[in-house]
């Protein structure tokens, strides 16, 4: 497989962002960001799936966090769909359950060309700090959006807010990690249509 990184540099009036992704990488991570729970759960997605991740960031988050969290999410997904390259060679699909004290999430996602999200969770909370919990949603749409790739999203029971984000991020990590992993079987398009 080819070096599998990419770096995206995505500025609006809204945001600013220069984001670099490896998926051959070792966990190695440097984010510096104005949302410091997303920094938090950006930290465990890349340590779960041993990817390099490097983030500068800054946003309107003097408005509120919304801007900065979705635009985050459009350049991971960017990042990511550049770096995979033609997905020759990955096992294509990852699926993780994650268990985070009393929660469980399960991540199934599907690296296809095709953006689709299904969310299902029920946060107990609108907020985990100054963090609004709507916007886990939004960033998994930005991201399944940009990134070519379907993902469902559960968290089938919790009580603590925190700790389900949590374990959704570290589900999402690892099944990352597990469908863009070499399928020395399969060395060829992972798809019977010959291209994803």
């Amino acid at each position: 497989m080819a070096d599998r990184h990419a770096a995206i540099c995505r500025n609006t009036t809204e945001t600013q962002i220069e984001l670099a992704l490896n998926l051959d990488g070792s966990g190695r991570r440097d984010l510096q960001l104005p949302v410091p729970f997303l920094r938090h759960m950006l930290d465990l997605f890349a340590a779960h799936g041993n990817f390099d991740l490097k983030i500068l960031a800054q946003g309107d988050v003097d408005i509120d966090d919304h801007h900065t969290v979705e635009d985050l999410g459009i350049a991971l997904g960017q990042a990511f769909r550049q770096a995979v390259g033609d997905k020759a060679g990955i096992r294509r699909y990852g699926s993780r359950f994650t268990p985070m004290d009393e929660s469980l999430a399960h991540v199934a996602l599907d690296i296809s060309g095709r953006s689709y999200l299904v969310f299902q969770a029920a946060f107990p909370r609108a907020d985990v700090g100054t963090f609004q919990t709507e916007l886990v949603e939004e960033f998994f749409r930005a991201f399944a959006g940009n990134a070519g790739v379907t993902l469902h999203i559960r968290v089938l029971y919790g009580t603590n807010t925190h700790h389900m984000i949590e374990a959704i991020f570290k589900a999402f990590g690892g099944a990352l990690a597990d469908a863009v992993a070499s399928d020395l079987k399969r060395p060829g398009i992972p798809s019977t249509k010959g291209v994803l």
